[in-house]
Parts: structure tokens; C-alpha cells; sequence
């Protein structure tokens, strides 16, 4: 009796094993793509941090606007605050709107964030990284995209910190093209 609920357990163990696994595989071979460059970015409409109602991307139609995804315990996304802000300052009055999507954190972390990095750009919050995981597909944090005025994704995602030189000329290049789309 005793060998018959051993090899039981270890049937057991092995089915698990094997649906984990199943899992694994489904959703490595399900992900969903990233927004293709020159076609639309994902809608959503989303709340604001600072409480004040919802923004939608829509509403942005005509603006350029520089998506950026990000999260307060990523250090990567400390690193390129100010490069977002200055961006904000520079380029708000040719239509340019920086977003900010918080997609991992507790309010009350993500304002502190934004003070201590003093972010003035808008800021909405993606509950539970709905936003993120879905229709953008993020490997990670930080992610930024460029979009122009009529809604279509220009160029590549940026994935990591625009401030690194590697991703600051690729992000300079896309936010340009967009200006003269």
C-alpha cells in the first residue's frame, strides 16, 4: 500500500511539473508584440497619480507625444528623470507632451518619486501593469516610445534610459521625426 501512494505522489509531482511547464511554454509562444513602428500606438485611458480625473492617449491626437513607462524602484528610471523633464521643458511648446505611465507601484511611492526627481511632466497609472504587460509588451523598465501626431508609433521602442548614450540618439531621431510628421 505504501509503495502504491508513493508512486500516486510522484505521479502527481510529475503532472505538476508537466502543467508548469505547458504553461511556460504557451505563454513564451503567446506574447503578445510590441506596437509596430508606423502603426497605431495601443489606446487607453488611464488614471492620473495626482488624482485630478483620467487622461486617454486619444486625447492627445495632434501632440507628439514621448510614452514613457517606468517604475520608482528602478534604478535605470532614476537615471533618466531629468533627461524626461528637461525634454518636457524644451519641446512643450512645439506640442510635445512626456507621459509618464507608473505601472508598478503604490501611489504613495510613486509621488515621492516624482518629487524627488521633480517630475512636472503628466503622470497616469496603469493598475496591476495591465497597460504594459498587454498591448506594449514591456521586457522591462524603463520603455519609451515616441509617438506623432496623428497616433503611429516612430521608430523602435527605447529600452532602457533615454539619458544613456546609446538609446539618447535613437530617442533624439524618432522624437525629430515625429516634430516634422
Amino acid at each position: 500500500m505504501r509503495g502504491r501512494l508513493k508512486l500516486g505522489a510522484q505521479a502527481v509531482a510529475v503532472a505538476g511539473v508537466a502543467a508548469l511547464a505547458a504553461v511556460l511554454v504557451w505563454r513564451l509562444t503567446h506574447r503578445t508584440p510590441p506596437p509596430k513602428v508606423g502603426g497605431p500606438a495601443p489606446a487607453f485611458s488611464l488614471a492620473r497619480l495626482d488624482g485630478t480625473g483620467s487622461l486617454s492617449l486619444r486625447s492627445l491626437r495632434g501632440k507628439t507625444v514621448v510614452l514613457n513607462f517606468w517604475a520608482s524602484w528602478c534604478d535605470p528610471c532614476k537615471q533618466e528623470a531629468p533627461a524626461l523633464e528637461k525634454v518636457w521643458n524644451e519641446y512643450r511648446s512645439r506640442g510635445v507632451v512626456v507621459l509618464g505611465i507608473d505601472s508598478e507601484d503604490v501611489r504613495g511611492d510613486a509621488r515621492r518619486f516624482l518629487s524627488a526627481h521633480g517630475i512636472t511632466y503628466p503622470v497616469v497609472v496603469d493598475p496591476n501593469g495591465g497597460l504594459a504587460k498587454g498591448p506594449y509588451a514591456l521586457p522591462g523598465y524603463p520603455v519609451t516610445y515616441v509617438i506623432d501626431r496623428a497616433g503611429r508609433v516612430v521608430g523602435d521602442r527605447v529600452l532602457g534610459p533615454i539619458s544613456e548614450q546609446a538609446h539618447a540618439a535613437v530617442f533624439d531621431r524618432d522624437l525629430q521625426a515625429a516634430l516634422k510628421s
